[in-house]
């Protein structure tokens, strides 16, 4: 057992001790004392200990193998913390953001920058003497991976790797957890042996061995018609979640059923299922959607809801009937981690002025623009939370609901029984709103409507399906909307596009060389130091890890609606016109995000440039 000894009757504490009659008084006072001198901010000790005080006389019952003797546990927080790693107000802070996340400790000091991976292994492994290795997916044999079911080698940051007689080999970040090495006790009936590995290695490899075709899911496809198709669809989802999948798709082929996770835009493979098991895991989910489990013809859709690490998540279910069986497709929405406050749109400073002063409108239109899975559902849903408050009615009309807003109205659209987004503006006049927002401006009749309710003195917050933020103004023409009704209404256009951000873990810096400096149009970017990622285990050898937004804020002064009304103007003229009135856009907003780091030249080359 890894700790300090207490001795409530040792003297030679090297603390201040009270000397009081009540020994259990005395006691517990110490140990107040023991654990206040050394600070261990998140100790646990290791003992039951009743204490009952009355009549000036205690009784205390120490379940311990020598009485008076306390075992002072210490966790990864205190071992970094005593070894000089970290700060206590650190620990603090980490502490307080894991229990409102659940995610690991490691995981929070990591990305905060505390410490990096390899200082963790190091301090554990000269501090407790516990053995490191770099983990390699090899190193994993059949038998010990079959002992433990995904949840827990994801849920805890483990990996088995070996089984000797009654003794298992687990690789784990945080060789002080013992609740996990616990729940892997009672799980395969085996002592545990730690291996400490840095976080990334371990991903890498779990990602390996619970994901890939060749992993445990190939191997144990012979069983995999016994296995619960609830199990199987389980694990799923929590890898999903562990994963920050935006999508699971469940793909029926030939010879297998393909499942893939799209990770910050880019679908890969996970693993491959018997042909046998599709049409059990498309009931499944059809069970858990309320979908028709006896339809297998037509196209269908649903919501499932489920709790997954104390996180709320929402399944947006679309099924359609392929020639090989039906194929679905799951949105996967996390309810805490959906919604953004205005900072975590990482606007740049003259795009966040202008986004403010768009905000500050009491009526009129703002539109959010650009392809699909650009982030606009986010920046809408965002700007819902910046305005909502107790004196403004703000009602929401989308097709699907996506997250669930406190305070606000929000009502689902189902055009199967006439209710649309022309149809719900109509019913929410009367009801009094001072704020609506339409998920999307479709048709002609909507965009008269949204433009009706912006002149009535209602703010109304929208997207269109438009390239730049100009083309937004080109598109409500096209619509039939008059010029002079667009600059009495239109306020202002976000346009943007969600580009990768590079791997902290393996991130390295360059110089940009003249060729491609002057292949991608820009000489004067020559020599400029640009960040990219290598490629490691944690990105999956991609380089890059999350995304960001890249904007250009349009905002209709004088002159651009002098331009509008004009109706002779082309795209091109206009977007000159807001550049020369300070409007950044979205190529040169990108190469800022790329000069500071957080996105690489290329990501915004490719999302950016060669996408308008």
């Amino acid at each position: 057992m890894v700790g300090r000894t207490w001795d409530a009757n040792s003297t030679d504490l090297g603390v201040k001790r009270l000397e009081h009659p009540c020994p259990s008084v005395r006691i517990c006072v110490n140990l107040w004392l023991y654990i206040n001198e050394y600070q261990c901010l998140s100790v646990k000790i290791c003992v039951n200990l009743w204490l009952q005080i009355g009549c000036g006389t205690g009784i205390i019952f120490l379940d311990c193998e020598e009485k008076g003797v306390m075992q002072v546990r210490r966790t990864l927080g205190d071992v970094l913390r005593e070894a000089g790693m970290i700060t206590a107000s650190q620990l603090v802070s980490s502490l307080k953001e894991q229990n409102k996340t659940g995610e690991p400790l490691s995981t929070i000091l990591i990305r905060k920058g505390y410490v990096t991976e390899q200082e963790i292994v190091d301090t554990l492994t000269a501090t407790l003497g516990i053995p490191t290795t770099r983990l390699d997916p090899r190193m994993v044999e059949a038998e010990a991976m079959g002992m433990l079911p995904s949840y827990l080698i994801w849920h805890y940051q483990i990996l088995p790797l070996t089984r000797q007689g009654q003794h298992l080999t687990l690789a784990m970040v945080d060789p002080l957890d013992e609740k996990a090495i616990e729940e892997v006790q009672n799980a395969t009936g085996l002592e545990v042996v730690p291996v400490v590995v840095r976080q990334s290695d371990l991903t890498w490899a779990a990602g390996q061995c619970v994901f890939s075709s060749s992993s445990r899911m190939r191997r144990e496809e012979a069983r995999l018609d016994e296995t619960s198709v609830v199990r199987v669809l389980d694990s799923l989802f929590v890898q999903a979640f562990q994963c920050r999948a935006s999508d699971i798709h469940i793909q029926p082929e030939v010879e297998a059923i393909r499942i893939r996770f799209r990770v910050d835009g880019s679908l890969f493979d996970v693993l491959h299922l018997p042909v046998s098991m599709g049409p059990g895991l498309v009931s499944r989910i059809k069970v858990m959607a309320n979908l028709d489990i006896s339809e297998k013809r037509l196209p269908q859709d649903g919501r499932i809801k489920l709790e997954i690490e104390r996180h709320s998540i929402d399944l947006r279910v679309a099924v359609i009937p392929t020639v090989y069986g039906e194929q679905v497709v799951l949105r996967v929405l996390d309810q805490t981690r959906g919604i953004l406050d205005i900072e975590g749109l990482r606007l740049e400073s003259s795009n966040f002025e202008r986004f403010m002063s768009l905000l500050a409108c009491p009526h009129g239109i703002l539109l959010v623009t650009g392809p699909t899975g650009s982030g606009k559902t986010t920046t809408l849903y965002t700007m819902l939370r910046f305005l909502n408050s107790p004196d403004r009615c703000i009602i929401t009309l989308e097709d699907p609901v996506e997250y669930s807003l406190a305070g606000i109205t929000q009502i689902q659209m189902n055009p199967r029984i006439g209710l649309t987004f022309s149809d719900g503006l109509r019913a929410v006049f009367r009801q009094d709103p001072d704020i609506i927002m339409v998920g999307e401006i479709r048709d002609t009749e909507t965009a008269h409507l949204a433009v009706q309710a912006a002149m009535t003195g209602h703010l109304v917050l929208s997207t269109l399906h438009t390239n730049t933020a100009v083309g937004s103004i080109t598109r409500l023409l096209d619509m039939g909307i008059e010029p002079y009704l667009i600059c009495s209404s239109l306020r202002g256009v976000v346009a943007q596009r969600l580009v990768r951000m590079i791997c902290s873990l393996c991130a390295e810096e360059y110089l940009l060389d003249e060729f491609t400096a002057v292949r991608i149009g820009m000489p004067e970017l020559t020599g400029k130091r640009f960040r990219r990622g290598r490629g490691c285990h944690s990105c999956r050898m991609t380089g890059y890890q999350g995304r960001v937004a890249v904007q250009e804020v349009l905002v209709l002064n004088h002159d651009l609606r002098g331009m509008v009304m004009s109706d002779s103007f082309t795209e091109e003229e206009m977007e000159t016109a807001a550049r020369e009135q300070g409007m950044t856009t979205l190529l040169e907003d990108g190469i800022r995000k790329a000069r500071e780091g957080l996105t690489s030249l290329d990501e915004v080359m490719r999302v950016v440039y060669l996408g308008n």
